[in-house]
């Protein structure tokens, strides 16, 4: 999987990341980069629903990938716009579905949905990257 660095965006901040292994444990570390990255920016109105998509974001990574390790990325493409994105090497790509009450999961792109003014997927050749986009005020 490449290794991104952080870099210097247009908005004048950068972004964070981090590859972490491919356990349920990641979700906190990835929550608490993202909760940084939006304390950072200003933006701690989005850290709330952002922890619950990349949550959601890294337990699908982690259910349905296929390498021990997977990849947080938090950027801010826009004064107050958060992405975040888990970049993982399985091309399976997730797909948001229907659950019953008596499902146990099967509710996580549903939330991510709710949650996110947009959210996606960006295929890769050596694999995906699943994203979603926060809007705050600016």
């Amino acid at each position: 999987m490449p290794q991104p660095t952080t870099r210097a965006r247009r908005t004048g901040h950068p972004g964070y990341s981090e590859t972490l292994p491919r356990q349920p444990e990641s979700a906190a570390t990835a929550r608490r980069l993202l909760r940084t990255a939006c304390a950072v920016w200003g933006l701690d109105d989005l850290a709330e629903d952002g922890a619950l998509i990349v949550s959601e974001l890294v337990a699908n990574a982690v259910q349905h990938a296929r390498w021990e390790s997977i990849r947080v990325v938090i950027d801010r493409p826009g004064a107050a716009r958060v992405r975040v994105g888990v970049a993982d090497l399985s091309r399976l790509r997730p797909v948001q579905r229907e659950a019953d009450d008596s499902d146990e999961g099967g509710r996580g792109l549903r939330l991510v949905a709710a949650l996110a003014a947009d959210w996606g997927i960006d295929e890769r050749r050596w694999g995906k990257i699943v994203w979603a986009d926060l809007e705050g005020r600016e």
